[in-house]
Formats: C-alpha cells, structure tokens, sequence
C-alpha cells in the first residue's frame, strides 16, 4: 500500500507517517511506504491515476483530480480543523490576528493550499486586491523532495517573501529562529470561526479500492486511530519517527508539535465539518452544488474512528 504526502516534514500528515513507522499499519497486516508527491494537487492526480492506493492530504483538496467528489471518499480524518499557520517577517511588528495589517506583503502559499487563506481574508472582510496583497508560490519554487514550509521559512530569511502560509513545522522553524510571528493559528481561534471547518488533513482512498479491498482501507483507519492512542500516550514517539525521517532541527521539534495538536487527534469526520467544507468549496469555486455527506465520506468506516 502506497500512500502520497504532500509535505513529509510537518506535523499536518504526521499521523499517517508515524502509523508506517511505527508499525501500526503492519499490525493491520498491510506493507505500507509512503511518498512526497507535492503540490497537494499532484498528490490527489496520482490517486486519480491509481499510482498510489491512499493521500493523506487536505479534506478539500480530492476535488481538484475528482470533481464533486465521483471516483473518492474520505475515509478517516488525521486531525480535526484547518492547520495552516500565516506567519510574517517579525520585524513588521504585525500582531496577532491583525489581517488589516497585510496589505502590500508578498506571502507565500502552495497551489491548492493558497484558497484556504484567500477564502478566509474574504471571510474577514479583506479585499485581497485592492490590498495588493500577493499570494502566491515560493520564488524558484520548491526543490524536489524538500518540504515547502521549510522551504518558505528559508524564502523568509532570505527577504524574498514577507510571509507564508504552511503547515505547523513551517511556521515553527521560523518562530524559533526569531524571523517570524504567528499572525493566524485558525485552529486556535484566530480568523473567522468559519474557517476551523474549510478543511482538515484526512485519509483519502478511491472508491475502487474501498469497494475491492474493504478491509485493507479499514486496517488503515485502525492504524490511524491506533497512532493517535500511542502518540497521546507517549509524544515522545513522534522525536523517535522524526529522527528517522527529518533534518536534525525538525526532528528536535516534531515531538512538541504533536505535543500542542494532540487536542485535535480525532479520526471523526462530522457532517459540520463537511458541511463547513462544501460551503468553503463552493465559495471557492471548487464546487457548483453541495453533495450529500455519504457520497463525500465512506460511513462504512464510521465505527472505527472511536476506536
């Protein structure tokens, strides 16, 4: 079983990763590998083209390779609320929760993640144009096999963008090197309350091998439920898979990551959160009409996500 990632180093897929490390999904009796296929748009093309079995990726992003959800379902949710951090230069002196305060900057932003934050500065009552605010991909873009918030929080230090928005390991590397502030945490209540619901990291599989194969997708689920119980018992594991897998800074702080995302550790995929997230796809032209929750989410599974 191959499943796509579309950041390796980060704490958003975290859970699927550490599942293949430590040995859950070969309790399930599945031999399961995992590759970095980036952009996030990519990752779900390769589903579509059956070179890779699951995604472990935004709960939104399926729709860009399976339009109004025909071909795919959710099947677990790796945590709960939409995870991206916008972080900018510190020496701005923008404070927390200041969206006014962006206009101008040049922030960083990959291709299919780039519409949570555009959605929620519309939310917010930002005109993103006339604030000539630039959104848009890293400069020189991101190197093959490199993880993009990593890569942003270099583009930062360089001077080539003003911010960025990325996944946690991103937004921490460039907090603790003193560069940046935290000016939007969503899951933490900054933003509209709307946008906890745009997306959240999931567990995607095709309905062919949901169909075909129903018990090795529900293995995966109980693997990812299983790495949930052991990393809230002991964050400690996440340093062990981090040294396997990570340059030495990140690996020194994957462990307090999963450490502050524990919280949102809950394989529940509700019908708010798609409600949430159809409303965001529609408003962001992802979607021309809702969809019921089952064709969006495989409820067969549903039992398992409480363990």
């Amino acid at each position: 079983m191959k499943i796509a990632l579309p950041d390796l180093v980060s704490n958003s897929y975290f859970p699927a990763i550490a599942a293949i490390e430590l040995g859950f999904f070969k309790e399930q009796g599945l031999d399961a590998t995992h590759e970095l296929i980036f952009p996030v748009p990519d990752a779900f093309a390769a589903l579509a083209d059956g070179k890779v079995d699951l995604v472990a990726g935004s709960a939104h992003a399926p729709l860009m390779a399976f339009p109004r959800w025909r071909g795919c379902k959710l099947v677990s949710a790796l945590s709960q609320g939409m995870y991206w951090f916008l972080v900018v230069r510190a020496n701005l002196g923008i404070e927390r929760g200041d969206l006014a305060a962006l206009g101008g900057l040049r922030i960083g932003a990959a291709r299919g993640v780039d519409v949570g934050l555009r959605r929620l500065l519309v939310e917010a009552g930002i005109d993103i144009e006339a604030e000539n605010i630039d959104i848009g991909p890293l400069p020189g873009g991101v190197p093959p096999g490199v993880s993009f918030g990593v890569t942003a929080a270099k583009a930062l230090a360089d001077g080539t963008i003003d911010g960025f928005w990325a996944n946690g390991m991103g937004a921490e590397v460039a907090v603790v090197s003193g560069i940046a502030s935290v000016v939007i945490d969503v899951r933490r209540g900054d933003g509209p309350p709307s946008a906890f619901r745009f997306t959240q990291p999931t567990l995607v599989a095709t309905d062919r091998l949901i169909e075909d194969a129903p018990e090795a997708v529900a293995g995966a689920v109980r693997a990812i439920v299983a790495t949930h119980n052991a990393l809230k018992a002991d964050t400690g594991l996440a340093t062990e898979v981090g040294r396997k897998l990570y340059p030495a800074k990140e690996a020194g702080l994957i462990a307090r990551l999963i450490e502050r995302d524990l919280p949102f550790y809950d394989a529940t995929i509700s019908e708010e959160f798609v409600a949430g997230m159809s409303a965001f796809a529609e408003a962001a032209g992802m979607l021309d009409a809702p969809v019921p929750y089952e064709h969006i989410v495989a409820t067969r599974f549903a039992d398992l996500w409480r363990g």
